[in-house]
């Protein structure tokens, strides 16, 4: 996939949610899952951004020292219990809103890669409310999976 192609394609993810994000089983590739919803005309659906030989996966907290502090309590783990008394983050929440997806220009880590390995890395960064991830990767393949799809039964 070229640049553009692979830009418009992780544009495509704003303002939908985020449901899961992590290694695969395998442990090679790594994979978001994002609900699209286009609104009540269409069934939401679940794409799988499936991150093909992915390097490296650094996942860093959007959330502030403030919001951290305020949010240890185990009670903020379940939406459904969350006492909202406690004022911290409610972890529960099961997704999070994608605020933006974008390549990052050739780094000294993408090119250091591509050199070592043979094939192109690129690098990019994802930005949730909760959450800053960064991946270095050679491709990315989309597609869709069921509803209830657990990537830990998959592969």
């Amino acid at each position: 996939m070229d640049t553009a192609e692979l830009q418009r394609t992780l544009n495509e993810t704003v303002g939908h949610l985020v449901v899961h994000h992590g290694y695969t089983t395998y442990m090679r590739d790594y994979e978001v899952i994002v609900h699209v919803w286009n609104g009540p005309q269409s069934p939401p659906t679940y794409l799988r951004f499936l991150f093909r030989y992915c390097v490296e996966a650094r996942c860093e907290s959007f959330l502030s020292t403030d919001t951290w502090r305020d949010s240890l309590d185990d009670r903020l783990l379940d939406r459904e219990t969350a006492d909202p008394d406690l004022g911290g983050y409610v972890w529960g929440a099961k997704y999070h809103e994608m605020y933006g997806a974008e390549l990052r220009p050739e780094s000294e880590a993408t090119r250091r890669w591509s050199k070592a390995v043979g094939i192109d890395f690129r690098e990019v960064h994802i930005e949730t409310n909760a959450h800053d991830l960064t991946l270095l990767f050679s491709d990315l393949e989309v597609s869709e999976v069921p509803v209830g799809y657990a990537p830990f039964l998959a592969d």
